[in-house]
């Protein structure tokens, strides 16, 4: 199951090791997994590429002006500034008069460092001089507009990503009610604040919030499921390790994204990053790794390959298609409801291999010489040939082709009572094949030992995920569907 500890000197290097006897994926990539740029909104990554932007378009137009083309010295010039200012710092939440004092200061100090190390290294001989101050009353111009425009455009940006995203916070304390005043007194963060959750009662509280008290802490997993809470911010004191503990365990249960509100932090974390709410830094517990740049990333690496998977077996699918007609009675295609990102439901293609197209509240896993597989069922299900339509699942964004594998929605609502943290793997689209799946546990889950295995693998791969994992596990998937004798 997921543990959530404190860390303490003597067990502080088991953070990424964890009690299962298993080989991690950090270990598999010899290295813990950086921390990313990731960012939770459209707007966020626009912002943090602003600035780097800007000074290199205005440098390369300055270039093209005075020298008919920009010449290698400044394209090297470009990739420094680049590298200088990547990311930009957030200029969209104080005033506007405070936004060019604070690009005009950041400006002077670049631009004097810049000079410095022309001088020092006489790499200003390269470049015109005329060029070089046009561009020093230039850039910083070109950058308070691009920021006045940013925040034009910013209010549809964030409709491009739906509505914001309902938290809660728990613990009516001095740094939550700080908390609380960030998200509210803020024009372009996605977060809309639903209230708190506190055992005390409002007449021991020294200040009283803008939200309700939504409940007690003992209630929190109501509160989330009514409210349809999807960040969770803990500031609760160090001293209050016990409950901190209780609450963590009453949330395994859920799909929401929890960070704390220092003061403390623990290990076995799902992704566990610091980050700021409006400058208010904040840890995160449970959170998915595909955020932001990242989450792009991923996209577009699942798009790329299923794409080009899907035109080279173009003719197979064809093929078996027509077996899978010819040979039993049934549609080609069966598709089930399975559980997807953020334990949503979703549905999922596969060739037909059994008789039947169980979907129901109660399905029997297949198991070894299972009368409901047919005859070519039970090769396309040794050889994982039934699962090709899933790729069509992934150009749907309803799956990646590497993740968690997607269960039954019946084996869901089983497991979820059993295993504690089982809802966690949900945090990523549910995969086509996994690093479960890669490490042994492929096919039947006949046993509750067998399934806890399964998704303390799920959950190892939430933790360190790259795109040098999903990689591995990919070419990895490939050789065991060659010689791999456990599916049924």
């Amino acid at each position: 199951m997921v543990r959530f500890r404190t860390v303490f000197p003597d067990v502080a290097n088991n953070t990424m090791r964890g009690d299962h006897p298993m080989r991690s994926a950090a270990a598999m990539n010899q290295r813990l997994t950086p921390s990313s740029l990731g960012k939770d909104s459209v707007l966020s990554l626009v912002e943090s590429i602003l600035t780097p932007t800007v000074l290199v378009l205005t440098l390369w137009a300055v270039a093209y002006h005075y020298e008919g083309e920009p010449l290698p010295a400044y394209l090297m010039l470009s990739v420094l500034v680049f590298a200088i200012t990547f990311p930009s710092r957030s200029q969209l939440n104080g005033s506007v008069l405070g936004a060019a004092a604070d690009i005009a200061i950041n400006w002077a100090w670049i631009s004097a460092l810049l000079a410095l190390t022309g001088f020092a290294t006489g790499y200003h001989r390269e470049f015109s001089h005329k060029a070089l101050l046009t561009w020093f009353f230039i850039a910083p111009a070109a950058e308070f507009t691009a920021t006045l425009l940013l925040r034009k455009i910013a209010p549809r940006l964030l409709d491009m990503q739906g509505p914001k995203q309902r938290a809660i916070i728990v613990g009516m304390n001095e740094q939550g009610l700080a908390l609380a005043e960030k998200i509210n007194n803020s024009k372009y963060l996605q977060i809309a604040l639903c209230g708190f959750v506190d055992s005390r009662s409002l007449g021991r509280l020294s200040a009283l919030p803008q939200q309700a008290l939504l409940g007690r802490l003992d209630d929190i997993a109501n509160v989330v499921r009514n409210y349809r809470i999807q960040l969770i911010y803990l500031s609760l004191p160090m001293a209050s390790q016990p409950r901190i503990l209780h609450v963590l365990d009453e949330l395994k249960d859920t799909t929401s994204s929890i960070y704390f509100v220092p003061d403390m932090f623990v290990t076995d974390l799902i992704q566990g990053k610091t980050a700021s709410v409006q400058g208010m830094p904040v840890i995160s517990v449970c959170e998915t790794p595909f955020k932001g740049l990242d989450g792009i990333i991923k996209r577009i690496s699942d798009v790329a390959f299923s794409l080009l998977i899907l035109t080279l077996i173009l003719p197979l699918l064809l093929v078996l298609s027509c077996a899978v007609k010819w040979t039993s009675t049934g549609p080609v295609i069966f598709k089930q409801r399975r559980y997807g990102l953020d334990g949503e439901e979703i549905v999922v293609y596969k060739f037909r291999s059994m008789s039947v197209t169980e979907d129901g509240s109660s399905i029997a896993q297949a198991t070894k010489n299972d009368p409901r597989i047919t005859p070519l069922g039970a090769f396309l299900r040794k050889t994982s040939l039934d699962e090709l339509p899933q790729f069509i699942n992934v150009l749907q964004g309803r799956m990646s082709i590497v993740g968690p594998r997607p269960h039954a929605v019946a084996h869901n609502e089983l497991y979820r009572k059993l295993i504690k943290g089982y809802m966690v793997r949900h945090k990523v689209k549910p995969g086509i094949t996994g690093w479960a799946q890669v490490n042994g546990f492929r096919g039947e889950t006949d046993t509750l030992q067998k399934m806890q295995g399964r998704i303390d693998y799920d959950l190892d791969y939430l933790r360190n995920w790259s795109l040098r994992l999903d990689t591995r596990i990919i070419l990895k998937t490939v050789r065991l569907v060659l010689k791999d004798q456990t599916a049924y």
